[in-house]
Order: structure tokens, then sequence, then C-alpha cells
């Protein structure tokens, strides 16, 4: 089931005025990401909620002030609650409305973005898949970057999802980041090994 912008919009601006927001990954997201993940995956419908999810979040960005209402501790959690069994009941699955009113009674819902980057995080992380960013002086070639994706993917042993990105600074080579390490294969990298061994070398 996919959230309808025009259909959230029109009921929610029947509903309420404006009012926070925020982003990135936290333990708590990943926690709320996970149990939402684990209720998905005994559906089987882990890649289907996390569709879901984003569509949610579209919805939610293209409207700051119903975006605001989400997020705003001065609404209190009957009327919000109340407002997203308006706009959101027979709009999305049962498993995600379940999910949006108990985030509500925690007081989370201001975290959804955060909720949303995580599951997909864990989504890619079950299903085998890894995300890579490759930072090269001049653009790839399809089969040069294939078998970046080929390398990367067998030293780790799982599906890597290669992002290219140029940078001139490099002057040639590669610069690999996977998660929070960087593999760094790049002239630059070389050229600064090589001052300093010079230095090392020079005497005192």
């Amino acid at each position: 089931m996919h959230v309808k912008r025009e259909d959230v919009k029109r009921e929610w601006k029947r509903q309420l005025p404006p009012m926070a927001k925020e982003p990135q990954t936290t333990p708590l997201a990943t926690a709320y990401a996970r149990s939402l993940l684990e209720l998905a995956a005994g559906k089987n419908q882990s890649k289907e909620m996390g569709q879901e999810l984003q569509d949610l979040l579209k919805v939610v960005d293209s409207d700051p002030a119903f975006g605001n209402f989400m997020a705003n501790p001065a609404i209190s959690e009957i009327n919000r609650e109340q407002i997203i069994n308006k706009v959101f009941r027979g709009r999305v699955s049962d498993l995600l409305l379940r999910f949006l009113l108990v985030t509500n009674r925690k007081g989370r819902l201001g975290h959804l973005k955060q909720i949303s980057a995580a599951y997909d995080e864990l989504l890619e992380e079950q299903m085998g898949i890894i995300e890579v960013d490759v930072y090269v002086a001049q653009r790839l070639t399809s089969d040069q970057l294939d078998q970046v994706r080929q390398k990367v993917g067998a030293a780790l042993k799982r599906e890597a999802v290669v992002h290219q990105y140029v940078d001139e600074s490099l002057i040639g080579g590669i610069l690999v980041r996977v998660e929070d390490r960087l593999l760094d294969a790049s002239v630059r990298a070389q050229l600064r090994a090589v001052r300093r061994q010079l230095l090392a070398a020079r005497p005192k």
C-alpha cells in the first residue's frame, strides 16, 4: 500500500495547524527500526515496509507544517493520535499505522527520518547488501566501476552497491569508503607516504 501525498495533504489541512524537524541514524532510531523490521519480516513485508516508510517521509517533507505537527512535543499525544488515525488509516498498511501510533505514544515521531534511515541500513544488512562510496580523480567507465564493485563485494563477502564521486584533488588512483572505513589507494596517498619516508630519512 502506498501513501498518496494528495490524500494525506487534503485530510491534514482539515485537521490542525503547524509546529518542529530532524535527521541521521542514532541507537534509539536503530532500536525502533529493528523492531519494525522484525515485525515486517514476520509478514514477509520487509522491502515493502521500507518503501512505505520512504513514501511517508516524502509526504512529511512535502509539507513543513505537517512535518512540524508530527514532531512538536507541545501537541498532546491524544490529539496527534486522533489526527494520525484520520490522516493515515486506510492509506498505509495496518503495521505502519500501529507503528506510528506506538511511536507517537513514546513521543518519538520527530525521529521518523532517523528511523527510516536506520531501517534501510538494517534491511541492506539483512539482504547482504553494503553501500560503498568510491572517489576517483576521473570518472570510471561502467566496466571499471563493475570491477570495483566485484572486488569490494568479494573482499567483504557482501553485495556491494557502489556510488561514484569525482575528486580531482586525488590526482589519480582511487579512494574507497565502506561504512566508517577508508581504503586509500590514490596517488595523493602515495605522495604523502613518499614525503613521510623522505622526512624520516633526512639526517638529524
